[in-house]
């Protein structure tokens, strides 16, 4: 099974359509939040079940600030990451995490994308699929692929 993970797309969905019409073979999507447009949007757009959160920029919406998801057998804590602290650090998402029993913890808003495994929990960032930062020059996302033994594996991924 594979899962598109993306965040911080801010209303333009050129990217996102691209990689879906080049590479259509996702089972669902992730976004970690700063859709920049309705909620629903990027269900109908994409065709794709979304599992969403709000970001920081999401006036209005209706959406979750944060959710647990399953991927595959592992506890997934998804939050758009602007109430942690995550420019700083990422220790105080981590923790959060734990507390609810996670060991994953997938974030945005800071634009820049990370895979990173501390503490008994994998961090991941997919960075942007409309402005990166951090010394990146292409927007970039994440695939997890998920066996049938449950386990997953993210690559970060770039837009050409």
């Amino acid at each position: 099974m594979k899962v598109l993970i993306i965040s911080d797309t801010h209303g333009r969905d050129g990217n996102l359509l691209y990689i879906l019409n080049e590479y259509r073979r996702y089972d669902f999507m992730v976004h970690l939040g700063d859709i920049g447009k309705l909620e629903d949007y990027i269900e109908e757009v994409t065709g794709l079940a979304c599992f969403a959160v709000r970001g920081n920029n999401d006036w209005g919406s209706l959406l979750p600030h944060e959710s647990v998801i399953m991927l595959g057998k592992h506890r997934t804590f998804i939050t758009h990451g602007h109430q942690y602290g995550v420019y700083r650090s990422t220790d105080e998402l981590r923790r959060h995490a734990q507390a609810l029993g996670c060991d994953i913890v997938m974030y945005g808003h800071t634009h820049v994308p990370e895979i990173e495994e501390r503490g008994g929990v994998t961090i991941v960032n997919p960075g942007s699929l409309t402005s990166p930062r951090g010394g990146f020059k292409k927007p970039s996302y994440v695939v997890a692929d998920i066996d049938k033994d449950g386990d997953v594996s993210f690559e970060i991924k770039f837009v050409e």
